[in-house]
């Protein structure tokens, strides 16, 4: 038994920020001792009084070398161990794909030990442009298999692939199975952390950009609408123009929820991103 469980702290497995797990120690024996963050660094083996406190609000990393110590000092070996490290790239890594590579690790150590990643339900259905596709057409195609479902997909899909998106999604409550067999939509919202979700949603925007640009050499003009705007705006003018752009997508969902038919699946992307740097100040004046 580790010895930070012995202040009854929660399985380091119930976490993914690892500064919440720090704070939530230093918490738990602040209120049970006169422990300080004075105590907390010294613990962890760095002679800054604060850097622990610093740590937990996000006003400082942990570096490799810190990491081993803050990990030595909690006495994690194996697969407490591999986590933490891992939730310490997951926080900190400066690219996509390390922080995807790290929550994978955490993940899989969860699952190896029968624990399950708040909001990894989340994370898996805003990862992949095929549980929304197939979230849209399952209830469009009643009676219909997977195999049937993907050759309708303008982009390569497996069966298998749909198959276990409708598994999944039907064990997480996002789709409901009737006694026919036929699929309906839920309410269900998915919740996560706003790390996990946004670098998911980050992926599927990324898969989705890909596909708009494929879908001006695949479609028609009839099919497809591309149009925009290049310009140079002010900072206030960016805030009214991002605002206009938010009451369009709500319009649209309104759109969408009188809408009782499905006859295709389509992607909206409301893109609007600099082409340039900020000219700055000395461009004002003139």
């Amino acid at each position: 038994m580790r010895w930070y469980r012995f202040v009854s702290m929660n399985s380091i497995l119930m976490y993914q920020d690892y500064r919440r797990f720090l704070r939530d120690y230093y918490d738990l024996k602040k209120r049970t001792s006169a422990f300080s963050w004075r105590d907390y660094s010294r613990m962890s083996g760095f002679v800054s009084p604060v850097f622990m406190q610093r740590v937990c609000e996000g006003k400082a990393n942990l570096g490799k070398k810190a990491t081993v110590k803050v990990a030595d000092a909690f006495k994690f070996v194996g697969m407490e161990r591999d986590y933490f490290f891992n939730m310490v790239t997951y926080a900190q890594a400066k690219t996509d794909e390390k922080r995807r590579y790290a929550y994978a690790e955490m993940q899989s150590i969860a699952d190896a030990n029968k624990e399950s990643l708040i909001g990894a339900e989340a994370y898996k259905y805003y990862d992949s442009w095929v549980h929304p596709v197939v979230r849209e057409l399952a209830p469009a195609m009643p009676g219909k298999l997977p195999k049937e479902i993907a050759d309708k997909c303008v982009h390569k899909v497996s069966a298998k692939e749909v198959g276990d998106s409708i598994k999944f999604q039907v064990d997480s409550g996002i789709l409901k199975k009737a006694v026919d067999g036929a699929y309906s939509q839920t309410d269900k919202l998915l919740a996560g952390d706003t790390q996990s979700i946004s670098l998911a949603v980050r992926s599927m925007n990324k898969q989705m950009a890909v596909f708009a640009v494929d879908a001006i050499d695949r479609f028609s003009v009839e099919e497809r609408f591309v149009s925009g705007i290049t310009m140079g705006v002010s900072s206030e003018a960016y805030g009214k123009i991002v605002e206009v752009l938010r009451k369009c997508r709500e319009q649209v969902q309104d759109i969408i929820l009188k809408d009782d038919k499905v006859e295709q699946v389509l992607r909206l992307n409301l893109q609007l991103f600099p082409l340039t740097e900020k000219l700055g100040d000395a461009f004002d004046e003139k």
